[in-house]
């Protein structure tokens, strides 16, 4: 519950926040039981939702707590403004200049599979203007309620994470990049997001940090509004939220198959037994598809392998004070508390989960070029995990041709910046309420 000292910190909020804050669960006598399937942040955010909507809910993941795989070491940033998705016009041919680059921002190794080259073709179709405006109006419409959503939580709640609340700013290394952004600028304008385009000193201004290359900066994006924060360290505070509203998380458990009747699924089969409930939801990231598959469900999402490296600060002079997306590398810093999050490429290489040190020179690289001597690299972790993105970069969020089971999937590089709001929506879809923002284009259905 909420207990505010005054009414004017209701009043200091926007009003979709103070509309969010103000929704009350529903009664009981609507309680489903929902069996959620993965303890990412996509997952815990659902268990969130649907346990304040009223319902018993179970949450199953093969790994002993929640949040050890994609959502343990992102990048941290929470950028609705910069929710864009890859497919994008010209990507075929700077994909192609970027194999050749000492540190490239994406990495294709050779694989013979059928499903990673339909993947690419997909993602290929959607690099046209029409489909990126699209496909990013959609995905920043979406980010922007979920940061709603998260605020909203934030206050109602107390929990900390190591957020800060001083935005995102994309950093042009060359004029041409600066050239190439009329296009998110219209889509920013267009869904009324805040936004700066900023010259070196500008740049310098929202980040001293970075006062000591100026000659390497042309310019920059900045997106006041952003927020950062530990994604690991919020989903297991909101784990914790999760039990005292009764929500049933049981951890080592091995998800085998759904077992359907005909057009609803029964159960779900694992290592320790079946387990039964009125409403599934598949959260697994880049492991949804393989779960999906033997209900003749084609989910084309696919495990886009990321990198990231956690350096300590040693200099508070020097460090980020929030985060710089590194256009050029592709690579987001953020500040988070005591240390930096360096965390970006990507990489085709099925679910390959090895950690080349070629990768880490790369993040080294980007951070020390703009943050030298911010961290210390020897003592920095090295961490990968396997981003599950769909070709448009929209996430897959709601229901499935059987009459029981949706879905929270395929938000790539955008977990954490979606998280809250896909959770709320899909809570809303299952309680039969009506989403705040349009959702009938996130569902599977639009792959038909």
């Amino acid at each position: 519950m909420i207990f505010y000292e005054s009414l004017a910190v209701l009043e200091a909020l926007s009003p979709r926040v103070r509309g969010l804050l103000r929704y009350k669960a529903k009664g009981r006598e609507n309680s489903m039981r929902v069996v959620v399937l993965g303890a990412g942040v996509i997952g815990v955010t659902s268990a969130y939702y649907l346990a304040k909507a009223g319902h018993q809910v179970t949450v199953l993941d093969r790994q002993s707590g929640p949040a050890l795989e994609t959502s343990f070491a992102n990048a941290g940033e929470i950028s609705p403004g910069y929710a864009s998705p890859w497919a994008a016009p010209g990507i075929p041919l700077k994909a192609f200049k970027w194999l050749f680059m000492k540190h490239a921002p994406l990495v294709i190794r050779l694989m013979t599979d059928l499903t990673t080259w339909r993947w690419m073709a997909a993602m290929a179709r959607n690099c046209t203007a029409a489909r990126y405006a699209l496909n990013k109006g959609r995905m920043v419409r979406l980010a922007e309620y979920s940061r709603d959503c998260l605020i909203a939580l934030r206050e109602e709640t107390g929990i900390t994470y190591d957020h800060r609340t001083q935005g995102t700013l994309q950093l042009f290394r060359t004029a041409k990049q600066i050239d190439g952004i009329s296009k998110d600028i219209d889509v920013l304008r267009s869904d009324g997001v805040q936004f700066e385009v900023l010259d070196p000193a500008g740049c310098i201004a929202a980040e001293p940090g970075l006062a000591r290359v100026s000659s390497k900066i042309a310019g920059g994006l900045r997106l006041p509004n952003d927020e950062t924060g530990d994604c690991f360290k919020f989903t297991n505070e909101l784990s914790g939220l999760c039990q005292t509203m009764g929500v049933e998380f049981r951890f080592g458990v091995d998800i085998r198959r759904l077992r359907r009747n005909i057009d609803s699924v029964a159960c779900v089969e694992t290592d320790v037994g079946d387990i039964d409930a009125d409403v599934f939801v598949a959260a697994l990231g880049s492991y949804t598809s393989a779960v999906l598959a033997p209900l003749g469900l084609r989910l084309p999402v696919y495990p886009v392998k990321g990198y990231s490296i956690t350096v300590p600060i040693v200099d508070e002079s020097r460090a980020p004070a929030s985060t710089v997306m590194d256009e050029t590398y592709k690579v987001a810093i953020t500040r988070l508390g005591s240390r930096i999050r360096v965390g970006g490429m990507a990489e085709i290489a099925g679910f390959d989960l090895d950690l080349p040190a070629t990768r880490r020179k790369t993040l080294e690289h980007s951070v020390e070029d703009l943050f030298g001597g911010a961290g210390d690299q020897t003592r920095a972790t090295f961490w990968t995990g396997l981003r599950p993105m769909t070709p448009d970069g929209t996430p897959v969020i709601g229901a499935t041709r059987y009459s029981n089971l949706y879905l929270n999937s395929g938000h790539g590089t955008l977990g954490w910046t979606m998280a809250c709001g896909s959770g709320r929506i899909l809570a809303d879809l299952i309680s039969g309420a009506k989403p705040d923002i349009e959702a009938a284009d996130l569902a599977l259905a639009r792959y038909s």
